[in-house]
């Protein structure tokens, strides 16, 4: 008689951990404005949210506070990190300096644009049509970071990678705090996407500092 047993390994490698499902489920939180900055986190609580034990939310918690979404404060617990119009200001300043090293050595050696960019606005846009605030972002991140990957220096990519959390998540507070802003970004996307395709790299950094100018509406969000 054959065997009908489940193949665990197999199993195991669809199936998101109880980590897993618990760092999603409070960065999702986070990112949806669901949990509000400054406010701290129960254990007990977002464990039966989850529907999981107080362990994989307290090393999901540990990851957060890494990826600077939560500060974990002594005998207090989890807060939600309040993000700054300084950090906000500082973050933008970090990539510009990256990115645009990126793209000067890309158009040098004339790479042209990462694999797959064309394809990857296009999947955003339509993220942006179904105010998919999250996805849009998150696919937003990706693409700069290719961008960065693509010179080929791969240190700097790591270093680039670390702001991907606090990048995705002032990515929506953008799209949230002025909606109005889609249609410019997406125009921007492409503008770069036709520099680097002609190797210009003057007119590509001239769209990044575009790209990532301040905002007054969304400065004026942020406190501090």
């Amino acid at each position: 008689m054959p065997s009908h047993k489940r193949n665990d390994s197999d199993s195991s490698k669809t199936l998101p951990s109880a980590r897993d499902r618990a760092y999603s489920w409070i960065a999702s939180a986070i990112l949806s404005g669901d949990v509000a900055e400054g406010q701290f986190l129960d254990e007990v609580t977002l464990a039966r949210e989850v529907g999981t034990s107080r362990t994989p939310v307290r090393e999901a918690l540990h990851r957060l506070q890494a990826e600077k979404y939560v500060d974990l404060v002594p005998r207090r617990g989890a807060q939600v990190r309040v993000m700054t119009s300084r950090e906000l200001r500082e973050i933008y300043q970090a990539r510009f300096v990256v990115e645009s090293d990126a793209i000067a050595k890309i158009c040098r050696r004339r790479k042209g644009p990462p694999a797959g960019m064309a394809q990857l606005l296009d999947d955003m846009e339509e993220a942006g049509r179904q105010e998919q605030w999250r996805s849009f972002a998150q696919m937003d991140q990706r693409l700069h970071l290719n961008l960065v990957r693509h010179q080929g220096n791969s240190v700097l990519a790591e270093m680039y990678e670390s702001l991907g959390p606090r990048h995705t998540r002032l990515a929506v507070r953008t799209l949230v705090e002025a909606t109005e802003r889609l249609k410019l970004i997406e125009e921007e996307h492409r503008e770069l996407l036709a520099a680097l395709e002609d190797h210009d790299s003057e007119r590509a950094i001239e769209v990044l500092h575009r790209h990532l100018r301040e905002i007054p509406e969304i400065v004026e969000a942020f406190t501090g």
